[in-house]
């Protein structure tokens, strides 16, 4: 059973429980770190506790905010993840193949749940090509602090 890290902040609490349940159906083991409702909360805060577990676990990990690109910002703070923002079923599959993405960020405003269902799926369908792509995350992959 493939192990998936889950965040959000408020703006996108709704898309987060109904993803959650696609994936629990799934037969995912999904680790939610939160947000446990819709009241105000800062994304920086749950991105630091899924990374946490990301790492902790070599799980992917799942981060959703209203636009997607605040949560994909602080989570490229960390060394060793590689966070994709995807607003299609293609970004997606571009991150995986090309990038070797082991986050996907995505944007509740931006997509509905049905949409980002797809995308999830394209993320979780397509493995990394590896080949030229692997030479080119090694050149970033130690990149920060």
């Amino acid at each position: 059973m493939q192990k998936v890290i889950l965040a959000a902040d408020h703006a996108a609490f709704d898309a987060k429980e109904k993803l959650k349940n696609y994936l629990i159906h799934k037969k995912y083991e999904v680790i939610d770190v939160g947000v446990y409702n819709a009241d105000r909360a800062d994304y920086p805060e749950y991105v630091k506790k899924a990374v946490f577990e990301i790492k902790k676990y070599h799980a992917y990990g799942i981060l959703l905010c209203g636009s997607g690109l605040g949560v994909s910002m602080a989570a490229n703070k960390y060394k060793g993840i590689r966070a994709a923002l995807c607003r299609s079923p293609l970004d997606a599959e571009y991150a995986r193949k090309h990038n070797n993405a082991n986050v996907l960020c995505l944007g509740a405003r931006f997509n509905s749940a049905e949409e980002i269902i797809k995308i999830t799926d394209s993320f979780f369908h397509h493995p990394f090509e590896a080949g030229r792509h692997f030479d080119r995350i090694q050149m970033f992959q130690d990149l920060g602090e």
